[in-house]
């Protein structure tokens, strides 16, 4: 429980790398996640070197990826379409994958943040473009993880009045 209500969206990371053992466990994590049918439709682009990743930084109209720019790895999820059973509940499952991966890096003592790309069209066509995605498959995101080098005090977002009890 700690994990869940202690993680916090960083963006600051250090030089250090993310090891191949911690890779492992944040896929495994992700591949974990629950799915429609069990379809588990995923699959999943990881990515270090440093060249693609000062790429993607200009792939966000507002400069909302800029920590691609200093983050050791990144790992796209994104959703096989013809895998699905039931239609559009790829978005669901691969979010289901991308809140494990979240979780994981916190307990790993990473820092992550989700960085939607799904369903802005301008965005999933260059992700599509430089990673030769198949036209069957939809990119819903990229995290940033890497050793932070940011502390954020947790955020106790729970709201009493949000929550209705047998009817609204």
């Amino acid at each position: 429980m700690k994990d869940v209500l202690e993680r916090r969206s960083i963006r600051k990371y250090t030089d250090e790398p993310v090891s191949g053992q911690d890779r492992e466990k944040l896929l495994r994590a992700a591949m974990a996640a629950p799915s429609a049918g069990n379809q588990q439709p995923w699959e999943f682009i990881v990515i270090d070197n440093r060249e693609t990743l000062n790429t993607m930084v200009g792939f966000h109209e507002s400069g909302g990826y800029h920590m691609l720019g200093h983050t050791p790895l990144a790992i796209i999820v994104c959703g096989d379409l013809e895998r699905q059973l039931h239609k559009g509940y790829w978005i669901q499952d691969c979010s289901a994958a991308t809140e494990n991966i979240l979780l994981a890096a916190q307990s790993l003592g990473l820092g992550a943040v989700w960085l939607g790309v799904y369903p802005r069209e301008a965005r999933v066509a260059k992700i599509k473009y430089l990673f030769k995605i198949p036209e069957s498959t939809m990119p819903l995101c990229v995290i940033s993880i890497g050793h932070p080098a940011e502390t954020k005090k947790p955020s106790n977002r729970y709201d009493e009045s949000r929550i209705h009890h047998n009817k609204w």
